[in-house]
Order: C-alpha cells, then structure tokens, then sequence
C-alpha cells in the first residue's frame, strides 16, 4: 500500500513538480546500475522498485496531459 501513496502524493503535484522527479528517478536508476554493473550494489530490489517508480510517474503525467 505503500505504491498507492506514492500515486497519491504524485498527482497532488503539478506537471514541472513531475518532470522533476522523472529525471531525478531516471538518474537514480542509472546510478544504481552503474553500481550493480560494478558490484557494488547491494540491495538489488531497489533496481525493480525505482523502474516501477518511474513507470508510476510516467503514468500520472499521461492521466494530467489527457484530462
């Protein structure tokens, strides 16, 4: 239940609120496989949680640009 919040809090934020936390997400998601590629990762689930993230946000910004 923890995703439905992260939803919630994203589409009480406006769409330049949004982009941020895209690339912020995006950034972190390259960082964490830069690590993993170099073994030094350790909680590999994080990887999986920030592309569900990601696909989240990209979720909300489609539902505002279609309202």
């Amino acid at each position: 239940m923890k995703a439905n919040k992260f939803v919630e809090e994203l589409k009480t934020k406006s769409e330049a609120e949004l982009a941020q936390e895209l690339v912020a997400a995006k950034k972190e998601l390259f960082n964490l496989r830069f690590q993993n590629a170099t073994n030094q990762l350790d909680n590999t689930a994080r990887i999986k949680e920030v592309r569900r993230n990601i696909a989240r946000i990209q979720t909300v910004i489609t539902e505002k640009a279609r309202a």
